[in-house]
């Protein structure tokens, strides 16, 4: 699993490798490394090697030529797939197998890719660690005492650790773009209604989207380029005219206009991560981009405003897990109202009841001005700074995390300490824009460092131009779990 997804679908192609090797492949290096790292929730050995055949026979027949092709993948556990237990690492939904396949994943399996299986997450995605899921810890593959970042850690984790070529996680606050950043790996947010949300289960549904996580710029473009549609059965999907995002794999940034905001560089921020992403800036620089220091301003609102929008929505959204149609069922119980309460307070964990609670008091009567519709406005302000960025600047730079990979543990102690790891890719998720991480450097410790490069609406093209220039001055470094 040490080939890109473009370069193992390349090799099916030219029928080096058969789509049963290149699964059996995948599902021998998660058994091996599975114990590590965890990864996977759930791991569909049989019906990965029944669809592998199934696929082989249809590229054989000439029927399946993408670049995808027979590529396995791993799918984040809270997008629905038929017949495949999502849980959204969630105790309450331990035993949900949903009726249909959500709408990204469905267009996945149009370009013949083989789902491995389910990764592990934070519950319903909220954390920052992968710490908060039902399931267990996941594990950093570059140093198993600290966490992958969260929420999609899971997916990031199992691409860093080799166990597939390619993933499918989700971003809400920063949830591919943050783990991407400490497993050393490429992750695309795309603009909001890119990708249609028809399956995944919400979280915060003005915020939430689907993007690929793989080990470079080149399988991002090509996995977006497979998922993205516009979809009637989503309200938010858009129609876009160009979904030609490969195009953009262009190394050339010559005359491009970067904006860096100085707001993104000043306490708070480890020395190693500045260092590291202000000398990607001068590699660009010195490609002949034309790179600018510049103020952005409601930096310091956007994780208050985040917080309260993204828990109002998800405490509206959580109301459906109940113990009436599925799920988890609390066995004793006197009277509705009270199978209600014992199944919610049995079901779910400590951050996701604390999300609840914090989203249905800043929508209760009295709070919902002073909170609510103030976060709202705020949005909109902070949606109107980045407007007048992309004025002047095609791409805005800047880091993805604070800090490398925290240790198991520390986060979780300090939930503050964690909301506000946030803060360099909240701001995103609020205006709709999207953004990629990819590597560039590590700490004195080994922790993968990443670099953030943020797009006005629709213009992932310029952002994956930007990243794929970048990309051409420093070599991948592989994952050392799978050496």
């Amino acid at each position: 699993m040490s080939l890109t997804a473009v370069e193992l679908g390349r090799k099916i192609k030219e029928k080096e490798v058969t789509v049963e090797e290149a699964v059996t492949a995948a599902l021998d290096a998660i058994e091996k490394r599975e114990a590590q790292v965890h990864s996977f929730v759930t791991v569909d050995r049989e019906g990965a090697l029944k669809r592998a055949k199934e696929v082989q026979a249809k590229i054989n027949a000439g029927e399946l030529t993408g670049p995808l092709a027979g590529v396995p993948v791993a799918i984040k556990d809270n997008m629905c797939t038929k017949g495949l237990l999502t849980t959204c690492s969630s105790k309450i939904l331990y035993n949900f197998v949903p009726t249909y396949t959500a709408e990204a994943v469905l267009n996945l399996e149009k370009a013949g890719a083989v789902i491995l299986g389910k990764t592990n997450m934070d519950e319903f995605a909220m954390g920052s660690t992968t710490e908060t899921s039902a399931y267990g810890v996941t594990k950093n593959p570059w140093n198993t005492g600290h966490v992958p970042g969260g929420s999609s850690g899971g997916s990031c984790a199992a691409v860093a650790a080799e166990e597939c070529s390619y993933a499918l996680g989700s971003d809400t606050g920063g949830s591919i773009r943050q783990p991407s950043s400490f497993c050393g790996v490429t992750g695309i947010k795309p603009t909001y209604g890119t990708v249609s949300r028809y399956g995944l289960i919400a979280y915060g549904s003005s915020l939430d989207q689907i993007g690929p996580i793989a080990k470079d710029v080149t399988d991002c473009a090509t996995i977006l380029e497979a998922i993205a549609s516009h979809d009637v059965k989503d309200s938010t999907s858009v129609q876009r005219e160009d979904y030609d995002f490969t195009t953009a794999l262009v190394d050339d940034v010559r005359g491009m206009k970067i904006g860096i905001p100085r707001d993104y560089f000043g306490d708070g921020l480890d020395p190693e991560v500045k260092a590291a992403v202000l000398g990607a800036a001068k590699k660009l620089e010195e490609k002949g981009a034309i790179v600018e220091e510049f103020d952005l301003s409601l930096v310091e609102y956007a994780i208050p405003a985040y917080y309260v929008i993204a828990c109002a929505e998800a405490s509206s959204n959580l109301a459906r897990f109940d113990g009436v149609k599925y799920g988890y069922r609390t066995e004793q119980y006197d009277g509705l109202h009270n199978m209600y309460k014992k199944t919610r307070s049995e079901g779910f964990g400590a951050e996701a009841k604390r999300r609840i609670m914090l989203g249905s008091f800043v929508l209760s009567s009295g709070y919902y001005d002073a909170y609510y519709l103030k976060a709202l406005r705020t949005k909109a302000l902070i949606k109107q700074a980045f407007d007048k960025a992309f004025e002047k600047y095609d791409v805005i730079l800047g880091p993805a995390a604070p800090t490398t990979a925290p240790k198991l543990g520390e986060s979780l102690s300090d939930p503050l300490k964690m909301y506000l790891g946030d803060i360099y890719t909240i701001s995103v998720n609020l205006a709709g824009l999207p953004g990629i991480t990819l590597p560039c450097g590590t700490d004195q410790s080994g922790l993968p460092i990443g670099l953030q490069l943020i797009g006005d609406c629709f213009a992932e093209k310029k952002i994956i131009r930007a990243a794929y220039a970048y990309e051409q001055t420093r070599s991948y470094e592989h994952s050392p779990l799978a050496r």
